[in-house]
């Protein structure tokens, strides 16, 4: 049996790291969380993306290949772990933000980097209504979210449910809406989620 290691996606606000924290706690496994605030690129790129793109996502696309790559001693020892986050997110972001000539450096790139990089035994995806979305956004209060534009982020919900589409070909896809659940304060929401993920690590 392979060692379980699952990844959390779904577009910015949606409650991937809470959840995160909620599910490692549940199985009392590790929890591997993105870098956001400590990219020193982000509040200069969501002033002026074009300007900015390149270098955040290099950044981020970095520091996520790291944290990957650390990984795999524990998975080897069998210690499960939950990711807030799939590294074709980066594809994703980078493809919405990068001009033609970055996005076809940045895509060789990838690929390089993602080929010994471990795979993981599901994604639980995430999904909330735009609205929802947007006021959980506002409701943590990041100082670099503050002026996000409402159709970026209504695209980059579109450009995750065709991401979740193309991975699912390859790796089990869990899909929770979110709009009606409350997992940090209601245990019953939790559980649900995690009814969900047991029936998908009997099968890892």
């Amino acid at each position: 049996m392979n060692t379980p290691f699952f990844c959390i996606e779904g577009v910015i606000g949606v409650g991937k790291t809470t959840l995160c924290k909620a599910i490692a706690a549940h199985y009392q496994i590790n929890c591997l969380h993105e870098i956001v605030e400590e990219n020193p690129f982000l509040e200069k790129f969501y002033d002026d993306m074009n300007a900015w793109s390149f270098q955040t996502e290099m950044f981020f696309l970095c520091n996520r290949v790291k944290q990957l790559e650390d990984i795999k001693p524990m998975l080897r020892a069998q210690h499960p772990i939950i990711a807030d986050y799939h590294i074709s997110k980066n594809r994703l972001f980078a493809r919405r933000t990068l001009d033609a000539k970055k996005w076809d450096q940045y895509e060789r790139i990838f690929e390089i980097l993602n080929e010994s990089l471990p795979k993981p035994s599901a994604i639980i995806y995430l999904k909330a209504s735009h609205e929802i979305v947007m006021e959980r956004i506002k409701k943590r209060g990041r100082s670099f979210e503050k002026d996000m534009d409402p159709a970026y982020i209504k695209q980059l919900a579109s450009d995750y449910d065709k991401a979740m589409i193309k991975l699912a070909k390859e790796t089990p896809v869990v899909t929770i809406h979110t709009d009606n659940l409350d997992f940090v304060s209601s245990q019953s929401d939790l559980a649900y989620i995690l009814t969900k993920i047991d029936s998908h690590l009997s099968s890892v």
